[in-house]
This record gives C-alpha cells, structure tokens and sequence, in this order.
C-alpha cells in the first residue's frame, strides 16, 4: 500500500496543553504553562469520558484573525493513545490517498470533486465524470471498545439520512461508497454502535444489503500526523463479529 500521512492540522503551529474546563459545547478553557487560553472545539461528538479537567491535549493556533478562540483542540490523550478531534482530519487523510491512488477500490478515477450536494445533503466527494461516477462520503470514528470500533458515539439523524441516499442511489444503478476513518491504533473491526444509535444500525444493514460499499481503515495517529494504515473488516452488527 502506498504510504499516505498527513499533518494532523493544515499550516498551524501545534502546542501541548492541559484542559482546564469545558464551558460550552463547542469551547474549552485549557492552560498552557501558565496561561489559560480558549480553544474552538468542533467536534461535536459525545467526548464527555475524555474531556475531563486535567486531560492533556494538542491545540494548534487558528490562522484567522479575529476568532474569538486562538486555538483550536487538534487531540487529547487518553492514557498513551493519541485521539484526534479535528473533524476534518478523516476527509483530508482520504483526500490525500486518493490523490496517490493509494485506495485500490477508487484507481479508475481520474477526478475527484469535494463537496457535492445530492437530494440536498453534503457528501465528501463525487469520484469520475458522467454517469459512471461514486459518491463517496468519510466518518470519524473514535469509539473503540474491546477492540472493536464503533460508530456513532452519539445519535445523528443526518448521517442516518446520508446513508439512505446512499442506498437509494445504489438502487438505481449508482456507486455509492462509505470510507470510516478509525482515529485509534487498537481497533481489530468496526460495527454500527446500535445501543447508542439504532436507527443508523439499521439504516447500515440496509446500505450493505443494497451494495453500498463500506470500508474502514485503522488509522495511527501521532503529534506529528496520522496516516491511512491496514484495512479492517466491516460487520452489520456485533453478534455478527467472529469470536476471537
């Protein structure tokens, strides 16, 4: 496989701190050295087991001006392990392996357009030209119990209506594909996290019954960048996960 590895923020300086507090959903209160500082968190996930007081993160600076937050989270630690919570980080590690043709599944393609809008939802990328072309959309995934990843940590009724346009898509002859980013280093396969979210449990069965292409990829992370690393193979549901 090609070797494909990305910074973890685009252009920005990336400085360790320590969180202080978590006065709303999208801010935090952490210190570097001395100081306090804001950082823009966008990742809206359900993170309430990490971001807690005393937790070590990365926050790279913002390089716009006149944000009121200076920085923004780019990870927390978690024991030893690095979790990346920039949400763009998935849809750049994809970007980049597609341009190296690093995805054997999309080599074909000889054009790749970000950001389309199809029955008036925003998918990742639309893959060729014409009527032979992919929808491709990427999802992060941190939640990783008993080795297996998980995903949503948190209910999403639009990533549940993304995956029926998807299905519906794939049933009038188009290629629809889901890539599902594992932003940890232990994950061993992936399901939907049905406790948490079952109407995308089901929503996903129906995609994978349908053609829907689902990938995921366990994706290593360090201070110095993340890349795309080995395959991993996709179950409809946990009793559907071979015992080890």
């Amino acid at each position: 496989m090609t070797l494909v590895r990305i910074p973890l923020v685009s252009d920005a300086a990336i400085v360790l701190a320590t969180l202080v507090s978590r006065p709303t959903h999208l801010v935090i209160e952490a210190r570097i050295d001395r100081q306090v500082v804001l950082a823009h968190l966008a990742d809206r996930g359900y993170l309430d087991a990490w971001l807690v007081p005393g937790a070590p993160l990365l926050l790279a600076v913002r390089a716009s001006i006149g944000q009121k937050q200076a920085f923004h989270v780019a990870g927390v630690y978690v024991g030893d392990e690095l979790i990346a919570l920039d949400t763009h980080v998935p849809r750049r590690l994809i970007a980049a392996a597609l341009d190296k043709d690093a995805l054997p599944q999309f080599v074909h393609y000889t054009k790749v357009q970000p950001k389309v809008i199809v029955r008036k939802h925003r998918f990742d990328f639309r893959l060729g030209v014409g009527l032979a072309t992919c929808l491709l959309n990427v999802y992060p995934v941190r939640q990783v119990i008993d080795g297996i990843a998980r995903f949503p940590d948190a209910p999403d009724p639009q990533v549940v209506q993304q995956f029926d346009v998807l299905t519906e898509l794939v049933r009038y002859g188009q290629r629809a594909a889901a890539i599902f980013v594992v932003l940890r280093n232990t994950a061993q396969a992936l399901v939907p996290h049905e406790p948490v979210d079952p109407l995308f449990a089901r929503a996903f069965r129906r995609a994978i019954a349908s053609g829907v292409e689902i990938y995921a990829y366990c994706c290593p992370l360090s201070p110095e960048g993340i890349h795309l690393g080995s395959s991993l193979p996709v179950y409809g549901s946990l009793t559907s996960v071979p015992v080890q």
